[in-house]
């Protein structure tokens, strides 16, 4: 019989392996998203001030790229609470090659840049940040719906490994922060009253506008251990304080070029109606291949969502069909043809849907009544 003693030691040497999976799996996704596109700023010659690095912190960027502040407005804090003299060093010693090996630069010119380096670093980082906490977020959801460890950690690393494929027309450093709010608020859902969950969604509001949209999505999540009124009652009040948060961060830039939305029917009318499209080719981690939206993805995502719809919880049924109900008219109207991020609302129905697969697929048993 294993002792008392050996099974924390076992619970934390999984822990730790865990942790060496998730932060390999986020660095190599981290490191998929930035191989193809940076921070957008070697894509800006002659600047445009549209949605790249500079435009961005600085404040001048068109809308509605201007409102995804969280990151940003994060690193200028940082950067004016540190002297400048203490900013001339750092930068004296980047660019002499004398900074610890802990602190190279990433490969972008804005890096090496004296207005720009200590915000680029500042919002690298954090990106990679949440691209951690979101590997850990999804491996909670998958948790909660009473999935093994094993299966939920396989899940998780599979799905934020798919992130850099889902950037093929575009890939921004708000996308892991946003992947991370989605499954840190439907794992919260779960488990906790929805109060707890004001910090989460006012940070994910300020950092990109859509997550107003996700709000509706968790009511039956949160239904699961409230009442009708109270979980109604939490959505209202959560998409209240998402709204505010917007209003806000809109107040900001009235002025800056661009509008509110971006309006794209037509070029997914026209996308659709040339197939030719669907066989464009990209290159992800460094391997060219055809870009996602393509015949094959089309047919393996509809068979796993056909194989895994059955087993995934009612709960998480009705959460589906909420997000499809909200994201797909929005991506129609809104989205740049191809561009399989602008469904970021379903991904925490494609891991759910991998999950059920895996789980399928390793003999394990039924458990749909455990979040109902």
């Amino acid at each position: 019989m294993e002792s008392t003693r050996s099974i924390p030691l076992s619970k934390l040497y999984y822990r730790v392996c865990c942790f060496v999976l998730f932060f390999v799996a986020a660095a190599a996704s981290f490191n998929g998203f930035y191989d193809k596109w940076h921070f957008l700023e070697q894509f800006s010659h002659p600047p445009v001030n549209r949605n790249d690095f500079g435009s961005m912190v600085d404040g001048s960027a068109a809308r509605p790229y201007v409102y995804r502040q969280l990151l940003p407005m994060i690193a200028s804090w940082i950067e004016r609470r540190i002297p400048e003299g203490a900013k001339d060093r750092m930068f004296a010693k980047l660019t002499s090659g004398t900074m610890p090996l802990w602190y190279e630069s990433p490969n972008s010119p804005l890096a090496y840049s004296r207005t720009y380096f200590l915000r680029y670093k500042i919002v690298y980082y954090l990106s990679f940040l949440f691209a951690l906490i979101a590997v850990y977020a999804m491996y909670l959801v998958c948790k909660s719906v009473g999935l093994d460890s094993p299966t939920a950690a396989i899940s998780a690393v599979i799905m934020i490994l798919l992130i850099p494929y889902f950037m093929d027309i575009g890939g921004y450093f708000y996308d892991y922060p946003e992947l991370a709010f989605f499954g840190l608020a439907a794992w919260m859902a779960l488990r906790f009253s929805w109060w707890w969950m004001i910090p989460v969604v006012a940070l994910a509001a300020w950092n990109k506008e859509s997550f107003l949209f996700f709000v509706p999505t968790l009511y039956p999540l949160l239904r699961r251990s409230n009442s009708r009124f109270s979980a109604l009652a939490g959505i209202g009040t959560l998409g209240l304080i998402c709204a505010a948060v917007c209003w806000a961060i809109r107040s900001l830039y009235p002025h800056n070029p661009g509008g509110a939305v971006q309006m794209h029917l037509m070029d997914q009318v026209s996308f659709m109606l040339h197939p030719s499209n669907w066989f464009n080719r990209g290159r992800t981690y460094g391997v060219v291949e055809i870009l996602t939206l393509n015949p094959l993805w089309v047919a393996l995502t509809s068979w796993t969502l056909w194989r895994g719809w059955r087993l995934l919880p009612p709960a998480f049924q009705r959460h589906a069909q909420i997000a499809a109900a909200i994201n797909l008219p929005l991506f129609i109207l809104f989205g740049y043809p191809g561009e399989l991020r602008n469904l970021s609302m379903l991904y925490v129905t494609l891991l759910l849907l991998i999950a059920e697969n895996l789980r399928a697929w390793n003999g394990g048993s039924s458990h749909a009544n455990v979040v109902g």
